[in-house]
Formats: structure tokens, sequence, C-alpha cells
């Protein structure tokens, strides 16, 4: 099977280890900058130049989206889902993991616990909407952030108004949520494949920090999720149509609340938290799916 990794750098770990897991399986890995890719419109044949040449051969592709290239990224991706390539994560999936809001909505409808969560773009019910969650301390994100970017506590009410008001000047879009005090600055990562929880980990902020990215310092270390964490996360996921995917969630008093649905969640922190190949899960399941594909083929052929 030719293989496709779409990443901007192929030095980066999960890159890496992506490249790594496939060939141990006997697998032709390629890394392609989807940035460089080309995309070829025309009647019944859809098509991808890359260094000059026209991409052909490739079996399945595995994307490595970065948030802030989200729009080209899921443009090539759909590309080689017209040309019938097999991709481990769809491009729609992708776009409905990065916008913030979006996803939330999704997981309010599919039942799954959230922080109380709130959204306006008019700053004269700021203080009603920081009562609807809760009132202070509450948590404000930028709708485009990531890595913990872009998110801010606000410990009292004025603070928040301040800062809710201050984005809306800069025609930022930002969502307040809940402060949940009892997660005491730690969250859990489930990484999801095809259905299952293949690793999980708990990661806690550095002193001082209300976020627990490891982009900002936090640690992480195995876990074992109790069995309502297991469910809200393949729950969550499953909402969202990822096949691959890391869960964010939060340990409360109410039970397991997520804070976000990663599409492209990285490898090194996961594994080394884990001891765990997640990498070779991840070409598990894309072989699946090219085996799946081959065999509905030889159906209607």
């Amino acid at each position: 099977m030719k293989v496709a990794i779409l990443s901007r750098e192929p030095k980066l770990y999960s890159t890496r280890r992506l490249v790594e897991a496939a060939e141990q399986r006997g697998h032709e890995p390629v890394v392609i900058d989807h940035l460089h890719c080309n995309l070829v419109l025309e009647k019944g044949q859809p098509g991808i130049i890359y260094q000059g040449k026209r991409l052909e051969g490739i079996d399945a592709i595995i994307p490595r989206i970065g948030a802030s290239v989200t729009f080209y990224g899921c443009a090539v991706v759909r590309q080689f889902e017209m040309m019938k390539v097999r991709t481990a994560i769809d491009s729609q999936s992708i776009v409905r993991s990065r916008d913030k809001l979006r996803s939330m909505q999704i997981l309010s409808r599919a039942g799954v616990g959230m922080p109380k969560t709130a959204f306006t773009n008019y700053s004269d019910d700021v203080p009603a909407m920081i009562e609807l969650v809760g009132g202070a301390p509450v948590i404000i994100k930028l709708l485009e952030g990531t890595q913990g970017l872009g998110v801010v506590l606000a410990e009292s009410a004025k603070a928040a108004q301040s800062v809710i008001e201050a984005f809306h000047n800069l025609k930022a879009r930002i969502i307040v949520q809940e402060f949940i005090a009892e997660s005491k600055g730690a969250d859990l990562r489930a990484f999801i494949v095809n259905g299952e929880v293949v690793g999980a980990m708990k990661r806690q902020g550095k002193e001082g920090e209300f976020r627990s990215n490891l982009h900002r310092g936090g640690s992480g270390k195995l876990v074992k999720l109790s069995r309502a964490e297991k469910a809200a996360a393949l729950l969550a996921a499953k909402s969202l149509g990822l096949g691959i995917a890391g869960v964010d969630m939060l340990q409360s008093t109410r039970g397991p609340l997520v804070l976000e649905v990663n599409s492209s969640p990285g490898l090194e922190g996961i594994e080394r938290a884990t001891g765990l190949d997640i990498a070779g899960k991840v070409i598990e399941y894309t072989e699946q799916l090219t085996q799946k594909k081959k065999s509905t083929d030889a159906k209607k052929a």
C-alpha cells in the first residue's frame, strides 16, 4: 500500500512515527506538503500536481492538517476524496472539528457532557452571558485558537467583561465557558482510532497555569479511563465523524466534560506517556479502510 502522509514538516515526531509504522508494516509511505499541492479541476478527471508531477498510485492518505491552514488543507483532502483515494480522516470531519462553536453545537445535540458554553456577537449581552455559564471565574476562548493559545481565565465578572469587549472590538469570535475548579489545571486526553480508545493520558498544567496543554509546559502520564470517560470520548468522536481523534475532557463532580475534539492529535505526548505504539494503530486503521474500498470496488465490478 502506498500511503501519503499530508504534513508540512517531515521531521515532526508524529510524521516520523507514521512513516516508521508504515514501513514496519511493509507499506510505502510518502510525506506530502499539502500547501505545495496544486489542484486540477476538470470534468471527470480531478487531479493533484505536486513537485511538477501528477500524483498517482496513492492508495490512502493520513491528513495532518494544521489549524492555521485548515481551508487549503481540507481542499487538498477533498481533492483526494474526489480521486477515490481513501482518507483516514475525511475533510468534512476536519472542518467540523476546527470550528469550536459548530463542534460544541454538534456535541450538545448528541448528548455529550460539556462545560456550560455561551456565544454572542453583541457586547451589551455580556453580563447576562457570564451569568448563563455560572458566573465568574470564566474561561474565554478564541474560536480559532489552538494549543492553549487564545484562552483566557477571567477571575471576576468585571475582568471577563473587559476581555470580551476587547475581543469584540478586534472583531474576534469567542466563546465563554464555565470554569471547572475541581479539575485543578488537569485534563484527560483520550486517543481514539476506529471507535476504540487506544491510549489515554492525564495532562497536568505547570504550577500556576490553568491550561494543561503539553505545548504550554504541562506534563502527561498514563491513566486508566472510567467507563463514563470512555463512553464520553467515543460519543464525541463519533458525533463529529472522526475515525481518528484526540478527545480532551475535564473530570468534574457531574462526570466527564468534553472540552475539544482534535482531528490531528499529536503522537509524541500520548506515546511517551503510555509507551504504546499509537502510530501503528493509525496505520492499521488506514489499511482496513483501503481493504474495505478494494472489496467494495471488486463487488461493483
